[in-house]
């Protein structure tokens, strides 16, 4: 079963190569830290503050085909650990369809950011994390 989370915060280190996004169980009380590049944590800064660059970056550029093409991200699913490496999907709809797309988990929150996407955990993904915390 999934598990409905929200974006926290982000935690952008000046120090590090690593930054972390903190997400939170939407109906618990339950946090979800990923660590993700700088590039990554760098554009869901920018999107969550509603900054717009003066040329389209990568999360932009999707979004914008992604619009092209008739489709709609309805909602992003962290779906699995292994070997201390998260999957996530991305779910869209597109003529009636649904489409299911491999991503990166900071990738896919990156996109979702601006787009007020859905964010699920799999319920087996957050147990696992935050036993190894």
């Amino acid at each position: 079963m999934a598990v409905r989370m929200e974006l926290a915060r982000i935690l952008i280190r000046e120090t590090k190569d690593s930054h972390i996004v903190e997400l939170r169980e939407v109906d618990g009380e339950r946090i979800f830290p990923i660590v993700i590049g700088l590039n990554e944590a760098a554009a869901i800064e920018r999107r969550v503050m509603g900054q717009q660059p003066p040329r389209p970056y990568t999360h932009e550029l999707l979004e914008s085909v992604i619009e092209a093409l008739g489709a709609k991200v309805e909602r992003v699913v962290i779906n699995d650990l292994r070997d201390h490496t998260f999957y996530a999907r991305l779910i869209l709809a597109v003529n009636g369809q649904t489409i299911d797309i491999d991503s990166r988990p900071s990738d896919a929150l990156a996109l979702s950011s601006a787009m007020e996407v859905p964010i699920y955990v799999e319920d087996h993904v957050l147990e696992q994390a935050c036993r190894d915390l």
